[in-house]
């Protein structure tokens, strides 16, 4: 008899985020499923890992009839420890979200989110990680919920090329609006930030980070043109960060 689905949960915005509830809920029946999230928020965490400090790691009771846990730690640390300390077995499938705002072009390299789906593919764990573009607590997880379920089924039934993972991200739009799902490339757009300079109530310079997204792409496969256009945008993304077309062209330098 073939086993069910082992599905590992995780997120940045912490276990107690509505996000992760509406992860849960929308393929808590398509196998086993068990949570190792965050107890508190790590966003924009990118890939750290706690080796100066203990990590805890304590039974929870969030969701009824799901196994979970709360880690002191970043998201990558709890893929961590999901993977050596409480499963049984390699999961089926990783699904990291769904993060509260959206990890679109360059934020997929800052994101907690996306961060712990890296290290479920580095452990060769079919993974995604999930971002709504609303960051507001209360936000409207209808469209994210289906586009979850159909994203994991899918992943489910057809698997993922070695090294490979996604990243998705849902418009902030109703389920009626969304005209489709399109896998798109990462669009070159970067965050124009500013350091705001302040003065503490003790006289003390302190710096508070400002500034503007902007996308200098104008291509209509990128995931920002799908957003934007009312479309779930799902980038593959790889950990191999080699700039494979440069190889040629180094190799012609003399050293």
């Amino acid at each position: 008899m073939k086993n069910v689905p082992l599905i590992l949960i995780t997120n940045d915005d912490g276990i107690s985020a509505p996000g992760i509830r509406a992860l849960v809920d929308a393929v808590k029946d398509l196998g086993e499923v068990i949570v190792v999230a965050p107890d508190s928020p790590q966003s924009a965490m990118g890939h750290a890992v706690t080796i100066s400090k203990p990590l805890r790691l304590d039974k929870t009771t969030h969701f009824e009839g799901i196994s979970s846990y709360q880690c002191s730690g970043t998201p990558a640390d709890c893929v961590k420890l999901a993977v050596d300390k409480i499963l049984h077995r390699k999961p089926d499938l990783l699904l990291s979200g769904i993060n509260h705002g959206s990890n679109s072009s360059i934020n997929v390299i800052y994101s907690g989110t996306m961060s712990a789906a890296v290290e479920g593919a580095i452990e060769g764990i079919p993974s995604a990680g999930f971002s709504l573009c609303d960051f507001a607590y209360d936000a409207d997880f209808s469209l994210a919920s289906k586009t979850v379920r159909q994203v994991a089924l899918s992943i489910l039934n057809n698997g993922l090329p070695n090294g490979v993972l996604l990243n998705v991200n849902v418009p902030k739009i109703n389920e009626d609006e969304c005209k489709g799902i399109k896998i798109c490339r990462q669009a070159l757009a970067k965050w124009e930030e500013d350091f705001d300079q302040r003065i503490d109530p003790n006289g003390r310079t302190y710096y508070w980070l400002t500034g503007k997204f902007v996308n200098y792409d104008k291509g209509d496969d990128t995931d920002e043109w799908a957003i934007s256009n009312g479309y779930v945008s799902i980038v593959p993304v790889q950990f191999d960060l080699t700039a494979h077309n440069a190889i040629a062209y180094l190799n012609q330098w003399s050293f």
